[in-house]
């Protein structure tokens, strides 16, 4: 009898592990359709609460590719797709590494925030040192790039303001999103950096005076902007600072 307890015991014990098997593998999967940051704000507060909309404090960095268009009209789309897996690849794996939340993939475009969910105290840091290493490793990737005929480069802008972060969707399909003119900022400054140049706003480069070295651009007039923009262009961290924001791989 105790026998028959004991392998009954056993299956029960092993349907349970093959259970907890099967959530963990559909847990990694869903961390690659949503945002790493997102599902972990899900799992620690149930009640959903932590993403219910809200006004934060955010910042936004913004990324495209120069000279995208034109590649993607005279290449085959399975190269556009290899190249767009790449570069996906690169500056999302970046991300999830200094706790940026990935909004939204559009093409060669792609838009990543931080401070919200998760409360950031160092986001404008964190925020410029991903924007440095992107950058960093993808002189490494332009340089074949540029030997299978793709001419390439990278354009990044960095704002930061007041959002409106939450769910926009609807019942069947959320993302996670920030709303407000910071995120425009961003895309404007993008679309005016020249190739492999980082363009940050003021209110940016105000929280970093310590941390990053930068030079002024100029007051620029940006596309559904009323006020010119004061604009730095970003150069690196200070000495005193490499190395002080480190990502999770660190």
């Amino acid at each position: 009898m105790a026998t028959m307890e004991m392998a009954t015991l056993n299956q029960h014990l092993q349907e349970q592990v093959r259970n907890l098997q099967h959530e963990i593998e559909r847990l990694r999967r869903l961390r690659q359709f949503i945002s790493p940051q997102v599902v972990d704000t899900i799992l620690s507060d149930p009640s959903g609460e932590p993403l219910r909309s809200h006004r934060r404090d955010v910042v936004v960095v913004f990324f495209d590719l120069r000279g995208y268009t034109t590649f993607a009209q005279t290449s085959e789309p399975e190269a556009v797709m290899r190249l767009l897996r790449e570069y996906h690849a690169e500056i999302g794996h970046l991300a999830a590494d200094y706790s940026g939340t990935i909004e939204r993939f559009t093409g060669d475009g792609i838009m990543i925030f931080f401070n919200a969910p998760l409360p950031l105290a160092d986001a404008a840091e964190r925020a410029v040192q991903l924007a440095l290493d992107v950058r960093a490793r993808f002189a490494e990737i332009v340089v074949r790039w540029r030997r299978e005929g793709q001419h390439l480069a990278l354009g990044v802008g960095i704002s930061s303001g007041y959002a409106t972060v939450g769910p926009i969707g609807f019942e069947g399909r959320y993302d996670y999103a920030a709303i407000g003119t910071v995120t425009n900022l961003a895309a404007r400054l993008c679309g005016e950096a020249k190739p492999n140049q980082i363009l940050a706003c003021q209110r940016v480069v105000a929280s970093l005076e310590d941390v990053a070295e930068v030079e002024y651009v100029g007051d620029l007039v940006l596309r559904g902007f009323l006020s010119p923009t004061r604009v730095c262009n970003v150069l690196g961290l200070k000495p005193s600072r490499a190395g002080v924001v480190t990502s999770r791989r660190s």
